[in-house]
């Protein structure tokens, strides 16, 4: 039996070649939340034992559960990490606790390039543009006015301990809206798309009517076991989505997955060699159908407790073949989040301004330092004379700070600093900023809407209230291995402020509108009185008789008599 004329002992038109080394996870958490709100985090996570750079001359043609147009991506552009995001709101910490894997609203687009690309920033604009097209995005509004190197900030998540940020890009877009159109050509890398698996739960009407929506791609490679012996690329999609339950007419803490998604599931995607449903037991809710599997997972700082549905067991789906999955909560408890920032721009008027960053550490005895990043763009002209840290009212002195000016229509601010954070406090950063005078033609449709700006960045090793977990297991679930855990008594966290808006000095563009009326005005009454005067044809018109002799003509005429002269 062949199909596509692959037959199924390996040959492909009488050739053999060596058999896939790829395989496909899939995985959805539920979790409730104090507000009333639930989150639902869907992570899919595909391995391919082969290497894009070192077999570029090959030219790999043969795709399996990898997407070809991503790995033509990696393969062309020398792409060693690639991660982009698509938000729409914002993840509110102090209501909801830390999410999984961390993104900004709007898109987020940073990469690691290999050490042996020569024009990184000709990569770069062509990269760009190539996904652009790939997830139906803006993201050819990426340009070197709006891209950044980090410096600290951004370390590779896969193998490879760079440290020449000279192949590092990373930029936003703030303003970026998410759709269906985003959406659709994201389920469309899944090997079984949209058709099977959990993925069938992505309806846009329910995905896009939330509080909260995040899609994700990461591509970095990693390590098959704990001796690195064996790597392999890969390539983690993920969807966070928090629904709201008083915008959806809930206003009750019960959900179901046909509330939530209008859909149940009927099986797991044929080709995925795991297929779970997690859902967050630690606060006693109450579950239909129940399932004696269960685990235990550290995930950031705090151990969970998680009800696992295996969908690869026909006895999950029960006689129905359908599986729809009911919850009911109480409990309001949930921990403070150790790390938690916010930014906002004060000041009046239209010439000056000041950023302010709020950095808080909620832990009640351990201080820990954080790394700040900052991306200003060149159009709000940062004092860095002015720039001042304050904790506790005093003055904290960065250990580290790297800041790169901006310069204009060319590339944008970069600030990045190391901030020891004190136990139990809250943290400032201030600097003053002066707005700059644009082109007409720079400003957007809509100028006085104001301008946006990207979130900060705060990455930090927070102290764990229990032992993390360093053991490598290819069985650990998706959501507590995205980020590698290398000390027992920490954990990585990354965290993402609000986006700034910000109003520039905006001409009244009205005002062309009303000069070019007046002169019209002016110009069609002057010149076309006088263009009237000088082509009108003038002629002399004889008066005419007086009454009484145009009667007596016209009795005259009556009676055949001649006219009078």
């Amino acid at each position: 039996m062949q199909s596509f004329g692959i037959s199924l002992d390996g040959t492909k038109n009488g050739e053999t070649f060596a058999p896939a080394k790829d395989q496909f996870q899939e995985e959805l958490v539920i979790r409730p939340l104090h507000s009333g709100d639930i989150y639902a985090s869907f992570q899919f996570r595909t391995l391919w034992d082969t290497d894009f750079l070192q077999e570029g001359q090959k030219k790999v043609s043969h795709y399996r559960l990898f997407p070809k147009s991503l790995g033509q991506v990696l393969s062309k552009f020398s792409v060693q990490e690639l991660h982009i995001s698509f938000t729409q709101g914002f993840w509110r910490t102090m209501q909801w606790g830390q999410p999984f894997i961390p993104s900004p609203p709007g898109a987020e687009l940073w990469v690691w390039f290999h050490d042996t690309v020569s024009d990184v920033d000709g990569n770069w604009k062509e990269l760009t543009n190539v996904l652009s097209g790939i997830f139906c995005a803006s993201l050819n509004f990426i340009d070197m006015t709006n891209t950044v190197q980090p410096s600290a900030s951004f370390k590779p998540l896969g193998l490879g301990n760079a440290t020449d940020h000279r192949f590092l890009r990373y930029a936003t877009l703030p303003r970026e809206i998410v759709c269906t159109e985003n959406l659709t050509p994201w389920k469309k890398l899944l090997p079984c798309g949209s058709k099977a698996g959990l993925a069938v739960l992505m309806k846009s009407e329910k995905l896009f009517h939330s509080s909260f929506h995040s899609q994700a791609v990461h591509i970095r490679p990693i390590c098959q076991d704990e001796q690195c012996t064996s790597k392999a690329w890969e390539l983690r999609q993920t969807l966070n989505v928090v629904f709201d339950h008083y915008t959806s007419g809930q206003g009750k803490k019960e959900w179901s997955l046909f509330k939530m998604f209008s859909r149940t599931l009927t099986e797991a995607c044929p080709l995925a060699s795991s297929s779970k449903v997690y859902v967050d037991i630690t606060d006693n809710p109450e579950l239909s159908p129940a399932t004696p599997l269960l685990s235990q997972a550290v995930v950031l700082g705090d151990r969970r407790t998680y009800s696992v549905y295996d969908l690869t067991r026909a006895e999950t789906f029960g006689q129905l073949r359908s599986f729809n999955l009911l919850l009911r909560w109480k409990g309001d408890n949930m921990l403070r989040p150790l790390l938690h920032a916010e930014r906002y721009v004060a000041g009046f008027g239209l010439q000056t301004g000041e950023i302010h960053t709020v950095i808080y550490n909620n832990h009640p005895y351990r201080a820990f330092p954080v790394l700040l990043m900052d991306s200003v763009p060149w159009y709000l002209q940062l004092y860095i004379h002015t720039l001042t840290v304050t904790s506790k009212s005093r003055d904290n002195k960065p250990s580290y700070i790297h800041y790169q000016p901006a310069k204009d229509r060319h590339r944008p601010h970069l600030l990045e600093m190391l901030i020891q954070l004190p136990p139990h406090s809250m943290t400032e950063v201030t600097v003053q900023f002066e707005r700059a005078l644009l082109k007409w033609t720079e400003y957007t449709p809509d100028p006085n809407h104001g301008f946006y700006v990207g979130s900060s960045v705060v990455s930090a090793l927070v102290p764990s209230m229990v032992a993390m977990s360093t053991n490598f297991t290819q069985d650990q679930p998706l959501f507590s291995s995205f980020v590698p855990v290398k000390e027992e008594s920490s954990y990585f966290v990354r965290v993402y402020t609000e986006p700034l808006l910000v109003n520039l000095p905006t001409p009244d563009f009205s005002m062309p509108y009303n000069v070019i009326c007046l002169t019209c005005t002016v110009v069609a009454v002057g010149y076309g009185s006088f263009y009237n005067l000088l082509t009108r044809t003038f002629q002399v018109d004889e008066p005419s008789p007086p009454l009484a002799k145009r009667l007596a003509n016209f009795i005259r005429r009556i009676r055949g008599v001649p006219l009078l002269a």
